[in-house]
């Protein structure tokens, strides 16, 4: 296991696309904070997990007229739309609202996210988390930050101590039991807090030891996989292999923890199929 390396990306772009991204994220913490609680209904798609809500609408619309205006040759996707392809050198990802069903009840736990992403992974990712009032940034080679100040993970040994696990868009992931009992023998706590946005970005900030995630959409994660990799983390797929946006699963990991994580949740996919 190695962790994650990239190509370097015009610095040029870069710089502007922080820029763009964190006034984005901004605009996102405001209007977040401003209309939780205040309901949405089911997306009559296939998840009973998924909402939609007025925010999200609304800070989709606003991302994409700004990202449009400021780099009218980059695409954007966003959530509900299609899977992101084509040729495109860069695309923009974003969640408006990762954690639709807290902001909907007023639970204090989602997030905004957006990522600048090209065909190595992403190049720039920012993360609104609005109920702490923190902006996280990052961009490829250059570290990652929370609200200016930088953020690096040390190496670390032993047993992890929390580890973070969302659902699907169906329910549990196969195994998923038996990979929250392989963790409480151990001593690690499982969380399952209803963002898989902030679900690695704790990773990134060195508050949980690791998050695995059996399936998600990229504009879940893009973000938040650029924060985990400048910030130190091990990004991983379910078969050990470091990648940048991985398809087949995600672990993010402490590099003490990785090893550990990665075999209890091997194991319990091994043990459900």
């Amino acid at each position: 296991m190695t962790v994650l390396s990239s190509r370097p990306a015009h610095p040029g772009l870069v710089s502007v696309a922080l820029e763009v991204a964190g006034r984005l994220a901004n605009d996102a913490s405001d209007v977040i904070t401003a209309t939780a609680g205040r309901g949405g209904h089911p997306d009559p798609g296939e998840s009973p997990f998924d909402w939609v809500t007025d925010t999200d609408r609304t800070l989709e619309r606003h991302t994409r007229r700004v990202l449009t205006a400021e780099f009218p040759s980059i695409p954007v996707f966003c959530e509900g739309s299609d899977a992101p392809g084509g040729d495109a050198e860069f695309r923009w990802v974003v969640d408006p609202v990762d954690g639709t069903a807290n902001h909907t009840a007023g639970i204090p736990w989602c997030a905004y996210s957006l990522a600048l992403v090209d065909r190595w992974g992403p190049v720039v990712g920012v993360v609104a988390d609005p109920y702490r009032a923190q902006i996280y940034a990052a961009a490829r080679n250059r570290g990652m930050r929370a609200n200016g100040t930088p953020v690096r993970l040390t190496e670390r040994q032993g047993d992890p101590l929390v580890v973070c696990t969302e659902m699907t868009r169906t329910g549990p992931w196969p195994g998923m039991g038996q990979f929250i009992s392989t963790a409480a023998t151990a001593g690690t706590g499982v969380r399952v807090l209803g963002s898989k946005c902030l679900a690695v970005a704790q990773v990134a900030l060195g508050h949980a030891s690791a998050a695995v995630l059996h399936g998600y959409r990229e504009w879940d994660v893009a973000g938040a996989v650029s924060l985990a990799a400048e910030s130190g983390a091990v990004v991983l797929d379910r078969h050990g292999e470091d990648t940048h946006l991985p398809l087949d699963g995600l672990l993010v990991a402490a590099p003490g923890a990785a090893e550990t994580v990665l075999g209890w949740w091997q194991s319990a996919l091994q043990a459900d199929s």
